[in-house]
């Protein structure tokens, strides 16, 4: 008897019983309060950093991390966020963003 899944089966992937997570000796922590992300055909580029705003013409972005990731990758931290932020809504109440504008511009940077 033949045991492919069918077409159009969901595979089932087995879980771990344990994951370790470890920290490589060039890790670090730091805050970050803005983040540009970038993206092409083949991923995403998210660019960690400091905003600082001294006027409206004056604004400074201090970048200090940049990391790589699968359009698969942010499609799933994407879905992680989510659910973590309704958890925390749920918990603290709704995160109000002042000018949801500014955080979402009227573009799209798609780089091929």
């Amino acid at each position: 008897m033949d045991n492919k899944p069918l077409a159009g089966a969901e595979q089932v992937r087995p879980q771990p019983d344990k994951v370790r997570v470890e920290r490589l000796e060039e890790y670090r922590e730091d805050y970050a309060n803005s983040v540009q992300v970038n993206v092409s055909v083949w991923d995403f580029f998210l660019q960690f950093g400091r905003l600082k705003v001294q006027s409206p013409n004056d604004v400074t972005f201090s970048s200090f991390h940049g990391v790589y990731m699968s359009p698969q990758q942010a499609k799933a931290l994407h879905l992680v966020l989510a659910q973590n932020i309704a958890q925390y809504e749920s918990a603290f109440g709704e995160i109000r963003i002042e000018n949801p504008k500014e955080v979402l511009p009227n573009r799209v940077d798609l780089v091929q």
